[in-house]
């Protein structure tokens, strides 16, 4: 209790860091106890549930005071651990992305309470809701710490308890092969931020990051180390192009409420850690804003192509991640090399539209896959050659997701729209201040930038025709009933919020001054000082405020006056009804644009039995869609590492002298190098 009133003390009259710890202690203590009292299935599951829940709600009302009192707060925690001062730092940045990622925290802990069958799961749910609130609180712990040991620790935390999460359903052999793939890629990833950490430690003689200034004193060589050391280290966490390849697999291998808050929010929270390094380095050379600008793009080309080559729901709206998480890079690279060249208001643009945009992705990405995984528990199967007739039966569901690939397609009045339009903006307004071959470049990045706009059409008008319209392919489809409103509810909330954007984009951006001015600078122009010029003031909230209520009234209207007509079978080639068998499958609706737009190396391998001789035996057809730069790329190397790692299996002696005289050699050599450093 002592301990406790220091902790009070230190803050007088500053709510958000007691509102930050008090989701901090929800979240661990519910966890644990779900885990602590498995026995009792229902009370363990209230407990986890409602923990979650609650720690979200705590945790968006301190981001919240720290967002509109554009303000910052410590939380010092009344010890110090090995020399290191553990503390908590909550700025307008770590709050900005704390509010995404606590809402997402309390629409996934809702909604997980009804996805999850607490009759059925057993054990397992205990688990489940243990790891969900230590994956939570490890991200919030991330964004707000304030010293690079205690980063690195909640890094660990996050990576690990994500990793049991995305393995929940561990008996499928995909399942644990997707979580491998992710552990590795993660820690390989943490491996370069640990080298950063050390070294830059080393320099500044503390790892607080308040010492990490002194970085900006760097000489140019060691900057550009440090930045490949970042981009690689939170490029492989966030799955940015090409270390995506962890990504697909583990999006859609996990509950569909842990794949919105991975997609959502954990994600994120690896860009959150590349700008906030950022900050602390010297200026860059404009070559690393082109160096992030492209493989911004390139993600977001590739994602989006085999987002729409795939037949698995959740690995599509995956995929879909590496696309969203590569225009968020796009702007950010943009924003460097603005910087690094002297283009102001162009800076301004395109950090707006990526910070914009990781709101946006959250929310919209967030409704995807809790639709997703809605669709999936009504029907038993994420496959879209097997769903189709969803929008009769699932009406609710299915108006939630066609309102989420509006706002993905970036289609007004929704969210998506704007953000993406500030990035266009940016673009073009480079263009047409450069001259000469940068000129160039740029017109030629809105045309791709269109191009990838064109192509998330495709892929969300199949993903949503396949799924919602024609006739169901399989009887459990055909049998498919609306979700409960446990399910719908955090569903609508999303949703709403990406209507509620997308029509008052000024509100948003009002909140965005204070994290522009951590990452770029306070001498850095506010969103709203460059808002007159763009369409986003008063009269577009007005004018489309109007027009969603003249077609909402419209619609009602058209439905309630219903006109009585005369049924007429219409001419099918001899068939009164189509059936399945007429109906596009995922792999028709997409094979014109991939055979026409597509490099080879993206299109689906074919297995085929043709149909031979006057009476045939039965026919099948599959294809596969597996991830080039995997195949091609990743698993040959690390193929290659792994044969050769298998040739020192002889020291595995698994005698217990022979470790001791290794431990003796490295002891020897260890001691020797001290002796000649001193």
């Amino acid at each position: 209790m002592t301990a406790v009133a220091d902790i009070l003390q230190l803050t007088p009259g500053n709510a958000a860091p007691l509102l930050l710890f008090a989701s901090l202690l929800c979240l661990t203590t519910t966890g644990l106890l779900a885990l602590i009292i498995q026995q009792r299935r229902p009370l363990a599951h209230l407990a986890g549930m409602a923990g979650g829940a609650m720690g979200g709600l705590l945790s968006m009302a301190a981001a919240l005071i720290i967002l509109l009192g554009n303000t910052e707060a410590d939380f010092p925690l009344p010890w110090t651990w090995a020399g290191i001062n553990v503390f908590l730092h909550l700025d307008c940045l770590a709050a900005f992305f704390l509010l995404p990622l606590s809402l997402l925290l309390f629409c996934g802990a809702l909604y997980g309470g009804r996805y999850i069958d607490c009759a059925r799961e057993g054990r397992r749910l205990s688990w489940h809701w243990l790891f969900f609130n230590l994956l939570a609180a490890s991200m919030i712990v991330v964004l707000t710490a304030g010293n690079g040991l205690i980063f690195l620790l909640a890094w660990e935390a996050m990576s690990l308890s994500s990793f049991f999460l995305v393995v929940y359903d561990f008996d499928d052999e995909e399942v644990r092969k997707a979580g491998w793939l992710y552990l590795i890629t993660t820690h390989l990833g943490a491996a370069l931020l640990f080298a950063f950490f050390l070294k830059a430690g080393s320099l500044c003689a503390t790892l607080d990051f308040t010492g990490f200034t002194a970085l900006r004193a760097l000489p140019l060589p060691m900057a550009i180390l440090f930045f490949f050391l970042l981009l690689i280290g939170f490029g492989a966490k966030a799955g940015l192009f090409p270390m995506h390849v962890w990504l697909p697999g583990a999006h859609s291998a996990a509950p569909s409420h842990v794949s919105a808050m991975m997609s959502g929010v954990m994600i994120k929270v690896a860009v959150y850690g590349f700008l906030r390094m950022l900050t602390f380095l010297p200026p860059l050379p404009s070559w690393c804003g082109i160096l992030v600008l492209g493989l911004g793009m390139g993600g977001a080309l590739f994602g989006i192509a085999m987002a729409a080559l795939q037949d698995d729901f959740k690995r599509s709206l995956a995929y879909s991640t590496v696309e969203n998480i590569g225009l968020i890079f796009l702007g950010i690279g943009i924003w460097m090399f603005a910087v690094a060249s002297g283009h102001a208001v162009v800076a301004a643009l395109a950090l707006t539209g990526a910070l914009l945009h990781i709101w946006n992705h959250a929310l919209f990405k967030g409704l995807l896959f809790m639709g997703a995984g809605s669709v999936l528990h009504a029907t038993g199967t994420r496959t879209l050659s097997h769903l189709g007739g969803l929008l009769r039966r699932m009406p609710w569901t299915s108006s939630l997701l066609l309102s989420g690939s509006t706002a993905i397609a970036a289609l007004p009045p929704l969210n998506g729209f704007i953000s993406e339009w500030f990035l266009y903006m940016g673009i073009l307004t480079m263009g047409q201040e450069t001259e000469g071959g940068i000129a160039i470049f740029f017109l030629l990045l809105a045309a791709l930038l269109a191009l990838v706009g064109g192509l998330v059409l495709l892929a969300f008008c199949r993903l949503a025709g396949l799924a919602l319209l024609g006739e169901p392919r399989r009887p459990q489809t055909a049998k498919a009933l609306e979700s409960s409103p446990l399910l719908l509810a955090p569903m609508l909330l999303l949703s709403a919020l990406c209507l509620g954007i997308g029509l008052f984009p000024a509100m948003a951006l009002r909140l965005m001054a204070g994290p522009m001015a951590v990452i770029a600078g306070p001498t850095a122009a506010p969103p709203l000082t460059i808002l007159p010029p763009l369409p986003f003031a008063g009269p577009w909230s007005i004018s489309c405020t109007l027009l969603l209520t003249l077609a909402v009234v419209t619609v009602f209207f058209r439905h309630r006056v219903h006109r009585p007509g005369t049924a007429i079978a219409t001419w099918g080639c001899g068939f009164l009804a189509p059936t399945p068998a007429m109906v596009y499958m995922a792999g028709g609706f997409s094979q014109l644009a991939g055979d026409t737009l597509l490099n080879a190396s993206l299109l689906p391998e074919v297995t085929a039995t043709p149909v031979r001789g006057f009476f045939p035996k039965g026919a099948a057809f599959s294809q596969q869609s597996a991830d080039p730069v995997l195949r091609h790329g990743f698993a040959p190397l690390f193929s290659e590492l792994a044969r050769r790692a298998y040739l020192f299996r002889r020291l595995q002696a698994g005698q217990l002298n022979v470790y001791l005289f290794y431990i003796f050699i490295a002891t020897t050599l260890l001691l020797g190098w001290v002796m000649w450093q001193g």
